[in-house]
């Protein structure tokens, strides 16, 4: 249960650090090996790449559960507490709805690329590990959406029997 309850708060944020580590020391490593031992390595930069889509959607699930995607909060703002709260359930249903949605079609492009049997230029790489990234991003995403949900009826519920707006992290 610790393990779950881990992976449940800093699931991303490990990944996000270690792809931004691993990124950065490739770069690093690939600066030296051109300016200093004049031999430039061939699969540094594609790697790179591939690691930053990952991390480009594994920030969206990590946006969602910290609370910082866009939105429009000055709006949101001006309305009664309750009203906002009923706007937060609403937003986040729509959050859902929208990540399982691109959920389903990037099953449907993952099967087209292990259909391919196509391989990265430099390091021969199966694409589908890459192209696995929106599958994996979309998924975490609705599901850190889905948390937002319970939350949000939860604090309706909270409203209801106590009259008040628990704040966020309460």
């Amino acid at each position: 249960m610790k393990i779950i309850r881990w992976l449940d708060d800093n699931l991303e944020e490990a990944l996000l650090i270690a792809l931004l580590v691993t990124m950065t020391l490739l770069m690093g490593l690939q600066v030296f090996s051109r300016y200093i031992l004049n031999a430039s390595l061939s699969w540094s930069e594609e790697l790179t790449r591939y690691l930053f889509i990952w991390s480009g959607f594994l920030s969206i699930s990590y946006c969602i559960k910290k609370w910082i995607s866009i939105k429009i909060d000055q709006v949101i703002l001006m309305f009664p507490k309750p009203v906002y709260v009923v706007a937060q359930l609403v937003l986040n249903v729509i959050l859902f709805a929208l990540f399982a949605f691109l959920a389903w079609h990037a099953v449907t492009y993952l099967q087209m690329s292990i259909a391919s049997a196509q391989k990265s230029p430099a390091l021969g790489l199966p694409m589908p590990f890459v192209q696995s990234a929106p599958l994996v991003g979309f998924t975490l995403a609705a599901v850190r959406a889905l948390q937002q949900i319970v939350l949000e009826i939860g604090n309706i519920r909270y409203f209801i029997t106590c009259g008040k707006i628990k704040e966020r992290g309460e």
